[in-house]
């Protein structure tokens, strides 16, 4: 009996070790295949030659599409004809010629990233991530880090993007501080901050955008239909730890095995300082990160202070406090950073701030040379239109799939899902789907809270692949810190885990949602009663 059991348990094993065998042998194909591509810079040149290229052929066949869509600045229903525009035509020759300065200005993603790494690089120049992180260390339990960095990266889109900025790279250099593949930390901050970007235990800013594009779409068929900014609070809550729990689980079963021990040389500069300079360090650190939290307060939360709304007074949604916060993230760096530095006696003088910021600028200038490229293809890419007539086309085989509420539910993310590897804003897909949507599956009985839900799962999961999200240069020039020679497919291969899983894991929460009409927020519930 005992013989047949262990043999049992022998073939449940070997059967587990093909499978993850035969999963490493197809991500060791993927890396390969894509580090044979050329630099991304090229890639990118290359995609824009095919958008000029597609557009003509598209503009020829007279491609185009009318559709409503939700105008996200009234939140009113309008009605758009929109064509497949042609870059070879005269108009999108001058477009090509006369744009190149104002596509790259106007891409928000560079200001983001060199507003926020004024404070971030000061804050690594002078030591004192370096000494938040061994602190953090000391602290908080081994075991427990993957599960921090995880959990912080799907809360981080409170603070909109800063998590690619700030977590990330943060992830990265904690794994390296305790021993553990420093590319692991930053995939697992990545997939926390990526693929779980529409989760979250707080109220962020898309969730009231969110709200009144998916309120206006249901007015369309119930003009008295209302819906709160707490509409998905339990199930966005249940969401946010169930993804940093399988962000853990891809982390510590597959990609660090798959990673292997850390052999290379990172590129951190430590300065070894006695433990009574660092804990005087920190104390006017955290002096100062007292002064820019009380100054931010001051400036928000009195009734008419700047930063709130100047008609609404709201805080949250789209306020100066909001825009602002990419500055504020900055401010929050750099001031504790010069009280770290003055209490190490490492800032002496007004360049020992001004020379590691603009080090910082100087390590960036393959990523700011790549965003070039990139802000000339996605301009392109809106100014042919062929993102929009892919995203209504799709929604319209949807729409008229004859299929059971359930299926087309999960129909409905796989194909938004699919639509994020083009148009990966969060915003725009929502404007044209929602009007399609949303009135359809209250016919079939799903309230509009399920389809916002619905909507946060299929956006989110791919954003973690798709070299098309803004930040993705940035992931790369982080793990080259880590490792010169890492090119796209490594990156690629190694997110693919969480992309995928996560997908498929949170999609099987959302069914059990439905099944089981479990309430999404307070009195909310999938089905309309």
């Amino acid at each position: 009996m005992h013989k047949i059991l262990f043999r049992k348990v022998e073939i449940f094993m070997e059967k587990e070790n093909k499978d993850s065998n035969l999963i490493q042998s197809l991500l060791n194909n993927i890396e390969k295949v894509g580090n044979k591509l050329p630099q991304p810079a090229v890639i990118f040149l290359c995609l824009c030659a095919a958008i000029i290229v597609l557009s003509h052929v598209f503009y020829l066949l007279g491609a185009g599409v009318t559709f409503e869509r939700m105008n996200t600045e009234t939140y009113t229903l309008e009605t758009v004809e929109m064509n497949v525009q042609s870059l070879l035509t005269a108009d999108g020759i001058r477009f090509i010629f006369t744009s190149v300065v104002t596509n790259f200005t106007n891409f928000r993603t560079l200001g983001v990233v060199l507003v926020a790494m004024v404070g971030v690089g000061l804050a690594e120049a002078v030591g004192l991530i370096d000494a938040l992180i061994r602190n953090l260390i000391n602290v908080v339990p081994k075991r427990s880090l993957t599960f921090i960095i995880a959990f912080l990266g799907v809360l981080s889109s409170v603070a909109t993007h800063a998590g690619y900025l700030v977590l990330i790279p943060l992830g990265a250099a904690i794994f390296y501080k305790v021993g553990r593949h420093p590319i692991a930390g930053l995939a697992t901050a990545f997939a926390g901050v990526a693929a779980g970007f529409n989760a979250n235990i707080f109220i962020t800013p898309n969730d009231g955008m969110l709200t009144e594009i998916t309120k206006e779409a249901a007015h369309l068929l119930d003009p008295n239909y209302s819906i709160d900014l707490t509409a998905n609070m339990y199930f966005s809550i249940v969401s946010t730890v169930f993804v940093a729990i399988v962000c853990v689980f891809i982390t510590e079963k597959f990609i660090e095995p798959r990673l292997g021990v850390y052999q290379g040389n990172a590129d951190i500069i430590t300065e070894d300082i006695s433990s009574e300079v660092e804990a005087k360090g920190l104390r006017y650190a955290l002096f100062g990160f007292i002064a820019v939290v009380v100054l931010l307060a001051a400036l928000t939360l009195p009734a008419g202070a700047p930063l709130r709304h100047p008609e609404t007074g709201d805080i949250i949604g789209s306020t100066p406090f909001m825009e602002s916060l990419i500055f504020n993230i900055m401010l929050v760096f750099l001031v504790p950073a010069i009280c770290f530095g003055i209490g190490t006696s490492k800032i002496t003088s007004s360049a020992n701030v001004v020379e590691p910021i603009v080090s910082v600028f100087s390590s960036l200038s393959r990523m700011i040379f790549l965003l070039l490229i990139v802000s000339q293809f996605i301009a392109y890419f809106n100014y042919s239109n062929l993102g929009t007539a892919l995203a209504v086309n799709l929604a319209e085989v949807l729409r008229n799939l004859n299929m059971g509420t359930l299926p087309l539910l999960l129909m409905f993310i796989f194909i938004v899902g699919t639509i994020d590897f083009v148009l990966v804003g969060v915003i725009p897909k929502f404007a044209i789907l929602a009007p399609i949507f949303v009135p359809l599956f209250m016919k079939l009985g799903v309230s509009p809270e399920a389809m916002i839900a619905a909507y946060r799962i299929a956006d989110s999961p791919v954003n973690a692949i798709t070299p098309l999200m803004p930040y993705f240069a940035l992931i790369v020039t982080f793990a080259e810190k880590y490792d010169k020679k890492i090119r796209l497919g490594t990156i690629i291969s190694t997110m693919l885990p969480y992309t995928i899983t996560i997908f498929i894991s949170w999609t099987a929460l959302f069914v059990l949602w439905y099944v089981f009409n479990l309430p999404l927020g307070p009195n909310v519930f999938i089905h309309l009663p």
